[in-house]
């Protein structure tokens, strides 16, 4: 069955850490105090802008759903400076900055699928996290992908390497 709406993480998925990638959940950035500018030292994850620039013309749904550990104003601040940051405006239909809780995702997918009147069968999520995207998804009956990472070491049958290989779960 076609995907229509494809939710994304943000940090890990779409960009992580330019000095660890994949090796340390992206988090620790946030934590050291020796950054102070974040977006500095991220960058896009390999495949994700020509994935994401190719869904829009097959004319899938593209939305950000980033857990952020902020007030929420706060949290929409910094997912909004990373989204500007990256010129990632016009490819997403919409932003979320989700509360630090592992169902708030999977309640915010069935808010956007209700609102839009798409079928929990026609979404997809993508994440790097078994616990804040995965399972958040999966919780809520919407099919879900995990980016294979050395900091995740869940075993699930859906995982990928690169966000381009989303394509194979897609039609």
């Amino acid at each position: 069955m076609k995907k229509k709406i494809i939710f994304f993480d943000g940090d890990g998925t779409l960009w992580y850490p330019k000095k660890t990638r994949y090796t340390k959940h992206p988090v620790w950035l946030y934590k050291d105090s020796r950054f102070r500018n974040h977006t500095n030292h991220l960058i896009m994850t390999p495949t994700s802008l020509s994935t994401i620039k190719k869904l829009r013309k097959m004319g899938i749904i593209t939305i950000i759903l980033s857990t952020h550990p902020h007030p929420p104003k706060e949290a929409d601040a910094i997912i909004q400076h990373k989204v500007k940051h990256f010129k990632l405006k016009d490819f997403f239909d919409e932003v979320y900055a989700t509360n630090v809780d592992p169902k708030d995702k999977g309640k915010i997918i069935l808010k956007i699928l209700s609102k839009r009147k798409i079928p929990k069968s026609k979404a997809l999520m993508v994440g790097d996290s078994y616990k804040w995207d995965y399972d958040s998804a999966k919780r809520v009956g919407v099919d879900a992908l995990l980016i294979n990472s050395e900091y995740e070491s869940v075993e699930v049958k859906r995982t990928i390497k690169k966000l381009n290989e989303i394509f194979e779960y897609i039609s």
